[in-house]
């Protein structure tokens, strides 16, 4: 956690900078991240208030003078109250309205930032709530121009409020130095009757009542919520500018209670930050989509959340493939000790180790719509699972040939001292050869190549038989014949044992592959029901946005504007049904399904094989018998 804030990004003469040093800091944050920013007018109290978010008197830089001291984006990083797996990442903005700046730019671009970053956004004032206020708050009425809902979108389109009402944060406005009552007609009303009421439209008779409209509009549907706290003086005019310094024992008892009640709200009602699509946001997502935004602001364009969500997916996507690959291969060089007895033994560690690293994946990656990330990771672990018995059978041959040069030292000897050669030495030989096959079978921890590589030991020793079959005078002709048969048969038998291990292993292999299809689906499967739990609710908070501003704009008699959100309501939900039908999910489970019957095909193919071979060597040993 950050000990105090530091400048995120940089409001220079020549445009807006990303801080490289800020970036890391957000970089190292892998928890969910709730973002709370703060705009407004220049001196107007913003850092005070983010400070007291912070659990902090000191932290932004309040100032005490006319001049502005924020400038760009100032962040903290802060634990977050009861939330022990998020984090809380606050946003104070350089204040609109600085008189030193030459153009207004660089402000409307720091809103659309703050609008794009956030979880909550928290527009501070000084005052009350009229036209003057909503005036100073024209950034949100040029919001359409400088961001850009779809990928697909052209200049000139009509924007479809709903588009941003999927993406925008919660809306706080906090009234600072409130003295007015809170009461209509002479009733008492609430904060946030009092917001409402100030967002009435009036009917459009004139261009002067649009204009007094428009940002009323915006803000109606451009935030999906709406909350407002209005805060009396802190303390008399000469204190203030050493306010950070006052303890809250000095300070107006009501101002400290409304602080605290704001700062119980924000903490209560901000939700992690979640990308168009539901997609959870930590600290470094955060931090390049930070980059994406600026770089786009910077380059001329204006920043799409869809375009920065595809860009982001394609990175987080490879990034999820090599985090779930290497948690695999730490939890498979920690637990696999090699050689394993049975090729079961390792698809079975296989198997926990490839579910851990599925989740891994899953839990990181978004918007692989095609599959290809997931079959990516599919194929990788299936690679490296192929590695991994490949070293298991070379470790195997590796043990097994050693120990059996170890137990074959005094017949080698023999060997080459001719020891053998006096007739009934075949016996000899043969008997010395069993026990050496006794005692390598009854060794442990040899490993699943044992077989084969006793089988390649027994034939290297199938020509010294045979020359001592021909060579024992003590055989006659008929017996040798027999010998000789003795010994085919012991070498097919062994052949055979050979090749049924072989497709037994294959078959296993085969198993293990329609499992992780299986294991494979299931998690994709809770995925997309994730997924769509995520996209219905962003439907269902548009809709019911909508059907707030609908019923208002009857009240208020704008039947038009009523009729028109009406057909957007229809539509909304008609894109929410289609959400609910079993096929949506079917179709993206056939396209994982069609890439992993590919794969599946050559492991099939040479089971196929594995057995036309076994077919093929059991037919030569019926004929032979014949």
């Amino acid at each position: 956690m950050m000990e105090a804030p530091v400048c995120l990004i940089e409001n220079r003469p020549n445009g807006l900078h990303v801080s490289p040093e800020a970036l890391q800091l957000l970089s190292e944050i892998q928890n969910p991240v709730v973002v709370v920013s703060i705009v407004g007018l220049c001196r107007t109290g913003k850092s005070y208030l983010m400070n007291r978010l912070a659990g902090k008197t000191t932290g932004f830089s309040l100032g005490s003078t006319v001049q502005a001291e924020t400038k760009g984006i100032w962040m903290w990083c802060v634990p977050y109250p009861d939330r022990p797996k998020q984090t809380l990442v606050l946003l104070d903005t350089e204040g609109f309205g600085d008189i030193r700046k030459g153009s207004s730019q660089n402000d409307a671009w720091i809103f659309a930032l703050a609008v794009l970053l956030s979880s909550t956004l928290v527009y501070n004032s000084v005052g009350t709530i009229d036209q003057t206020a909503l005036d100073n708050l024209h950034f949100v009425t040029e919001l359409t121009e400088h961001i850009k809902a779809k990928a697909s979108s052209i200049p000139g389109d009509t924007v479809d409020s709903s588009e941003f009402v999927g993406f925008f944060p919660a809306f706080v406005w906090s009234v600072r130095d409130f003295t007015l009552q809170l009461k209509l007609d002479n009733q008492p009303i609430t904060e946030d009757e009092y917001l409402e009421e100030a967002l009435k439209l009036k009917t459009e008779n004139t261009e002067k009542d649009r204009i007094f409209n428009l940002p009323r509009k915006c803000i109606r549907l451009f935030f999906p919520t709406r909350k407002c706290f209005v805060f009396k003086c802190p303390t008399n005019s000469n204190n203030l500018s050493d306010l950070e310094k006052i303890e809250d024992s000095e300070l107006e008892p009501g101002f400290v209670e409304q602080a605290n009640i704001f700062c119980r709200y924000v903490y209560k009602a901000s939700r992690e930050k979640t990308l168009p699509g539901g997609h959870v946001v930590t600290g470094s997502l955060l931090a390049k989509l930070v980059e994406a935004y600026v770089d786009t602001i910077s380059s001329g364009k204006v920043p799409c959340p869809e375009n920065a969500v595809l860009a982001l997916a394609e990175m987080e996507n490879r990034a999820a493939v090599q985090e779930a690959v290497a948690r695999y291969t730490q939890m498979m060089e920690r637990s696999l000790k090699l050689p394993t007895d049975s090729l079961q033994e390792l698809l079975d560690q296989h198997k926990i180790c490839e579910e851990q690293a599925l989740q891994v994946f899953m839990d990181r990656a978004f918007k692989d719509d095609t599959r290809q990330f997931q079959t990516e990771l599919m194929k990788t672990l299936d690679s490296k699972k192929e590695e991994y018995c490949s070293k298991n059978e070379l470790k195997s041959s590796e043990i097994s040939s050693a120990l059996l040069i170890s137990l074959s030292g005094t017949l080698e000897q023999n060997i080459k001292n001719r020891s053998y050669a006096p007739a009934g030495g075949q016996q000899e030989f043969l008997n010395d050869l069993q026990k050496v096959e006794k005692r390598f079978s009854k060794s442990p921890k040899k490993g699943i190549m044992a077989g084969k590589i006793l089988k390649e030991f027994l034939q290297s020793k199938e020509d010294i038989s045979k020359i001592l079959i021909q060579s024992d005078v003590s055989l006659q002709e008929k017996e040798k014949e027999i010998e000789e048969e003795k010994m085919k048969a012991k070498a097919k038998e062994l052949e055979d044992e050979v090749q049924k291990q072989k497709m037994e292993m294959l078959q296993q292999k085969l198993e293990d592959q329609k499992q992780s299809y299986e294991v494979n689906k299931q998690k994709l499967k809770e995925k997309l029901e994730e997924e769509r739990n995520q996209i219905k609710e962003e439907y269902e908070k548009m809709i019911q946005s909508k059907l707030r501003e609908q019923k208002a704009s009857l009240e208020e008699g704008f039947k038009k504007d009523a009729s028109q959100l009406n057909e957007k309501i229809e539509t909304l939900r008609k894109k929410k049904e289609e959400m609910e039908k079993p096929s949506w999910i079917a179709a993206v489970l056939e396209n994982l399904k069609t890439a992993i019957r590919e794969k599946l095909a050559i492991i099939h193919d040479e089971v196929v094989e594995a057995v036309v071979d076994w077919f093929k060597n059991l037919i030569q040993s019926i004929t032979s018998k014949a």
